[in-house]
């Protein structure tokens, strides 16, 4: 398998009203993605909403995802579980359904200690042939370091992908590229507000929403290509729909439906209970936001889907 780098965003589930799985929409959303040849796909991630899902739910999202995409992009499978052993139970379940890759966020309820880490992170890397991409956000803690990085890969070569997301990370990246190369690739997460001065730096690909990952592979595309004033355009034109999504996760889920739903991709915008109940001003500032996003798509591209497209 080829290595995972540029956008490789994250997949969503789509709910009806009821709150039970859209599986049309789940395919059209795969499909949409393969379509545009982007980096590969992760589901069922926090962007997924894997926490509301049942764990028959979790291995359904793969199947139909694995099935609909047929072997186009790497699919990257989630395996979230503060305890190693079940994270290898979901694990051998995952490569089984069809998964390339597979992902597990380090446990960050409780404080942890590096060896405890690097134990569970090496207890699970020795159970599976498949590579493996960690994933680590800890607001207002610290986070792996290029040392943790080195340590595992050089005990564990299926060690290939971090996902990190913290602010100021670019000395990290830096530290992980000198010493290890593309031995590991370095994805940045966080809706890819850090992805500039990321791949400055050296990151391999970034991690976001499914909403607008392809004009985010824009951006990224136009910084690899030599092209940084445009780069820097286009992600200015995002922000703001970027910033505003990211200062809480349940209304990230509910803006990334939303935009979804107006591309024609998904039927509706439910978002799994409890979430976040959109006020009248912030409802109507979301609308405004999706309004930019479409208007810029516009004139950035001829080619990008938006209304008109997928549902009918």
């Amino acid at each position: 398998m080829k290595l995972l780098q540029g956008v490789v965003p994250v997949v969503p589930t789509p709910f009806f009203p009821d709150e039970s799985i859209d599986v049309g929409s789940l395919r059209r959303v795969v499909d949409w993605i393969a379509g545009r040849g982007l980096a590969g796909m992760c589901l069922p991630a926090y962007g997924s909403e894997f926490y509301k899902l049942s764990e028959a739910e979790r291995d359904q999202v793969i199947t139909v995802a694995v099935e609909e995409n047929n072997g186009r992009l790497p699919i990257v499978a989630q395996a979230n579980h503060g305890s190693a052993r079940v994270v290898i139970e979901l694990a051998e379940r995952y490569q089984a359904l069809g998964a390339d890759v597979i992902s597990f966020a380090l446990p960050r309820q409780f404080a942890t200690s590096t060896k405890e880490l690097l134990d569970y992170c090496g207890t699970i890397a020795s159970a599976t042939p498949l590579p493996i991409l960690i994933q680590d956000f800890n607001p207002g803690g610290p986070t792996i370091d290029s040392e943790f990085v080195a340590a595992l890969n050089g005990q564990h070569s299926n060690f290939r992908y971090v996902k990190l997301e913290d602010p100021m990370m670019v000395d990290t990246v830096a530290a992980i590229r000198e010493q290890l190369g593309d031995r590991v690739v370095v994805l940045e997460g966080w809706g890819g507000l850090y992805m500039l001065e990321g791949i400055a730096a050296g990151i391999g690909g970034i991690m976001p929403g499914a909403a607008i990952a392809d004009l985010l592979d824009m951006v990224f595309t136009d910084a690899h290509s030599g092209d940084p004033t445009s780069a820097h355009d286009l992600f200015g034109s995002l922000l703001p729909y970027v910033n505003f999504s990211l200062q809480n996760f349940e209304l990230f889920l509910q803006m990334e439906k939303r935009v979804l739903v107006r591309r024609g991709f998904i039927e509706s915008p439910t978002v799994r209970s409890p979430s976040r109940t959109l006020s009248s001003t912030e409802s109507e500032h979301v609308d405004f936001l999706i309004t930019q996003l479409e208007r810029t798509a516009n004139m950035r591209s001829p080619d990008i889907e938006w209304i008109g497209t997928g549902v009918s």
